[in-house]
């Protein structure tokens, strides 16, 4: 009998998103409610390796779908890839991991399906025949929590660090089922012409440490010791969208409503005054650390610890403390 609970795994350039992960893991936790194992959806090209580690990460069967026409990621042939085998194996719940790729390929594969995407869980439980999955709303301020009664299969994306990734198995396996694409080159209407990749930095996406900066760096060369202090802790460098709108650091770093959702085990937000729109992209992070001169700013309401003062003092001396610390 096929699995009742999928997981689409999300990979760039033949390497799984850590955030797929993590979805595999809140998979095997409705597994074990439902029945049954978890299902693994991989499609790309040269993805083999991802095939494996899903088995090693706990599926108990992978889909795969390796054609050099998904060689680059363009939504119409991954969702029409998904569906297709959806609409032929009818699988109760599909899971993947909330990113850009993953938010595109649902939406459209959830239309073929006739069905809907609940997006941005961060706990799902089955309830009534259903799935129920709560999500933030109102820039994190409040929690909805959502049912798809009537349509299947049940579609939803998980915020990243939302569930721990399960334990990984070596040389585990498990049942390998070869896909077809669904569509052939000349039916993909887009093309990619190139990538712009910015390379030696840690990405925001599901980064442990992200550091940020916001208005209060004054300047591009204001991110200097934050790229420092980032460097220290091998962490990400996040941005306040005052500061991507002024054009001292691209949209990438962009953090908040508008930007990427994170929840990091530490963020340090410094000259960030903490507006609601850059509140929703980071609120759920475990460990707030705010620096900013002005003691009324509003980050310092979710900050668990907050220093008032200049950061370009600060940042310094976190960062040769922490060298010290670290043994750097």
């Amino acid at each position: 009998m096929a699995d009742k609970v999928w997981v689409y795994i999300d990979q760039f350039k033949g390497k799984a998103t850590p955030a797929s992960w993590e979805a595999l893991g809140a998979a095997e936790k409705l597994a074990g409610a439902l029945g049954g194992g978890v299902t693994a959806v991989v499609i790309g090209a040269g993805v083999a390796e991802v095939a494996k580690e899903a088995f090693e990460h706990g599926a108990t069967t992978v889909l795969l779908c390796d054609d050099p026409t998904l060689a680059d990621y363009r939504a119409e042939p991954y969702a029409a890839v998904l569906a297709k085998t959806a609409a032929e194996q009818k699988p109760e719940v599909i899971l993947g991991p909330t990113n850009t790729r993953v938010r595109d390929t649902f939406g459209m594969a959830s239309i073929d399906l006739g069905t809907g995407v609940i997006v941005d869980a961060i706990a799902i439980e089955p309830k009534d025949g259903a799935l129920q999955v709560a999500r933030p709303v109102y820039a994190g301020k409040l929690m909805s929590r959502e049912m798809c009664l009537a349509k299947r299969p049940q579609m939803v994306t998980v915020r990243a660090r939302a569930y721990a990734p399960p334990a990984v198995t070596a040389g585990k396996s498990g049942e390998l089922v070869k896909v077809s694409p669904a569509l052939a080159e000349e039916a993909i209407t887009t093309k990619v012409v190139d990538y712009v990749v910015e390379e030696g930095q840690v990405s925001v996406d599901g980064a442990a440490v992200i550091v940020s900066g916001g208005r209060g760096v004054n300047g591009p060369e204001g991110f200097e010791p934050v790229r420092k202090l980032s460097a220290v802790l091998g962490a990400a460098v996040g941005a306040s969208r005052a500061a991507v709108d002024a054009g001292w650091i691209p949209y990438l770093h962009q953090i908040g409503q508008t930007g990427k959702v994170v929840a990091p085990d530490l963020y340090i937000a410094a000259g960030i005054s903490g507006a609601v729109q850059h509140q929703a992209g980071m609120r759920t992070s475990k460990v707030i650390v705010a620096i900013n001169k002005d003691r009324e700013a509003p980050i310092f309401n979710l900050a668990k610890y907050g220093v008032v003062g200049d950061l370009f003092e600060i940042l310094p001396a976190l960062t040769d403390e922490f060298k010290k610390r670290l043994g750097k």
